[in-house]
């Protein structure tokens, strides 16, 4: 069955977006509307599998929003709307729960780092999350979904489960006169330069809004001045940069720093380094916050103004969920004949 291309992509609303997000999803977001259908979503039933105080969950649910616009994401080419508007999500899930295995969702390495020891005391939803995800991409029989290394086990799931719910409802699929792939093998698509950026302090470690340290990143709101000193005082080694990317090697703080310059400029990091080989920090570093600075600040002041307009925000949430919804009844519409529920 020739599927629709379409692109579905979540972020979750945890509050202060960081360069790491921009760089790692939301940019990537941007030149896949003039290809695909774009879905993107703003995932705060996934947010709430730990705790959550209302008002931040609101007020970081239109944080991400704001990005997605600021970042250059059209509410009129794609779907820009909230998960917990469209009900759709939480039926199909279920339906996965019971497709997919304890032993899949068990394998999860993201549920065992959030989990650590106290597997027995987290929620279920935590435990649960991936079948969610799944309900997510495949609600909108999405043929693409863009991924960072983080997630590939989980598109992987993704897959499985589409694959065991066309086998396991292949004679009821075609009772109704479906085709007998129902849901889509969702393919990734791979990220390009710096898709995992690292903390400005520690080379080896994600940059993550955990950090005790504001200094180990750089914030979507953050103001041109506090980009450029942050930069400016990213931890580096005392050698030049070198001439290849083999260079780079066993030295991480080089090699992110290095990343975020390609990624920014749209380049890769051998293009970096034609430039930059043989040069010491005090010439990369301010060439790195001054490019950062011209992309980064323009879309820090636009998420400001959008962030003082609620209004727009709430109504392209609202606009978007009523078009996701659509597509969403049309595929449950189909499942609930398929799986035997009488409507």
């Amino acid at each position: 069955m020739a599927f629709t291309p379409r692109v579905f992509s979540g972020i979750q609303p945890s509050g202060d977006l960081h360069l790491g997000n921009y760089l790692g999803a939301i940019r990537r977001f941007v030149p896949l509307q003039q290809s695909h259908e774009t879905i993107y979503c703003v995932v705060d039933m996934h947010a709430i599998t730990v705790w959550q105080e209302p008002n931040q969950l609101r007020r970081a649910t239109r944080e991400v929003a704001a990005a997605f616009i600021a970042a250059g994401i059209d509410p009129q080419k794609s779907i820009i709307f909230n998960q917990s508007q469209v009900v759709q999500h939480a039926e199909l899930a279920w339906v996965f729960n019971c497709i997919a295995r304890m032993g899949w969702m068990a394998r999860m390495t993201q549920f065992k780092d959030k989990a650590g020891k106290n597997s027995e005391n987290v929620s279920l939803g935590l435990f649960a999350y991936p079948s969610l995800m799944a309900a997510d991409i495949l609600l909108y029989k999405a043929t693409h979904v863009p991924v960072g290394d983080d997630q590939k086990q989980h598109l992987e799931l993704t897959r499985d489960i589409a694959t065991k719910f066309n086998n396991d409802y292949r004679a009821a699929i075609g009772a109704e006169g479906l085709e007998p792939d129902f849901f889509p093998i969702t393919e990734p698509l791979i990220a390009g330069p710096a898709t995992r950026i690292m903390s400005l302090r520690d080379g080896t470690k994600k940059m993550s809004k955990s950090d005790p340290s504001d200094q180990s990143r750089i914030s979507l709101l953050d103001d041109a001045d506090a980009i450029a000193k942050k930069i400016k005082r990213a931890t580096t080694d005392a050698a030049e940069l070198p001439n290849a990317v083999e260079g780079l090697s066993d030295r991480p703080e080089a090699d992110n720093l290095v990343g975020i310059f390609a990624a920014l400029s749209d380049q890769s990091k051998a293009d970096v380094l034609a430039e930059f080989g043989g040069q010491g920090w005090g010439k990369f570093k301010p060439a790195l916050a001054e490019l950062a600075v011209s992309v980064l600040a323009p879309m820090a002041d636009e998420m400001r103004r959008l962030l003082d307009d609620l209004e727009t925000i709430d109504a392209v949430l609202r606009d978007g969920a009523e078009r996701a919804r659509v597509i969403a009844e049309d595929t449950m519409t189909e499942v609930r004949r398929i799986v035997g529920f009488i409507r």
